[in-house]
C-alpha cells in the first residue's frame, strides 16, 4: 500500500508540475502579446489608449495566471501534502483566494475605465465584477475570523 501511495504521489506531482509549467508559459505569452500590441500601436499610429487598456487587461490576467502557476508549483509539487498542518493548508487557501481577489479587482478596474471611455451603459458588468471582488474579500475576512485558533 505504501508503494502505491508513493507512485500516486509522484504521478500527482508530475501532473501538477506539467499544469504549472503550462500555465506559466501561457501567462508569459499573454504578457508578451500585450507588449507586442503596444509596440504595434506605437509604430502603426493606431489607437494607443485602446492598446494600453487591452494590454493592462492581458497583463493582469497573465499575472494572475502566473501566480496560480507559482502557487501550484509551491503547494502541490515542492511541498509534501502529508506534512501539511491544518494551519498551513488554511494559509495556502487564503493565499490562493487573495491572488484571485486581486486579479478580479484589477480586471474590474480595467473594465470600468474601458467601459467609461466607450459606452456608459456597459458599466454594469464591471460593477458586478467589482462587487464580486468585494464580496470575496469580505468572505475571506469572515473565513479568517471563523477559522482562527482561539489562544487564551
Amino acid at each position: 500500500m505504501n508503494k502505491a501511495k508513493t507512485i500516486s504521489d509522484w504521478i500527482g506531482r508530475a501532473v501538477y508540475g506539467l499544469i504549472s509549467l503550462s500555465l506559466g508559459i501561457i501567462s508569459l505569452t499573454m504578457m508578451g502579446v500585450a507588449l507586442w500590441d503596444i509596440w504595434l500601436s506605437l509604430h502603426e499610429k493606431t489607437l494607443l489608449i485602446a492598446a494600453l487598456l487591452n494590454a493592462i487587461g492581458l497583463i493582469v490576467i497573465g499575472m494572475a495566471v502566473f501566480d496560480v502557476s507559482k502557487f501550484l508549483l509551491e503547494e502541490e509539487v515542492f511541498s509534501s501534502s502529508a506534512t501539511k498542518s491544518p494551519e498551513k493548508q488554511r494559509q495556502a487557501l487564503l493565499k490562493f483566494l487573495v491572488i484571485i481577489a486581486i486579479a478580479i479587482s484589477l480586471e474590474s478596474l480595467v473594465f470600468v475605465f474601458d467601459a467609461g471611455s466607450k459606452d456608459i451603459t456597459t458599466l454594469i458588468y464591471p460593477t458586478f465584477l467589482l462587487i464580486a471582488a468585494i464580496l470575496l474579500v469580505v468572505g475571506l475576512g469572515v473565513y479568517q475570523k471563523l477559522t482562527r485558533d482561539e489562544v487564551t
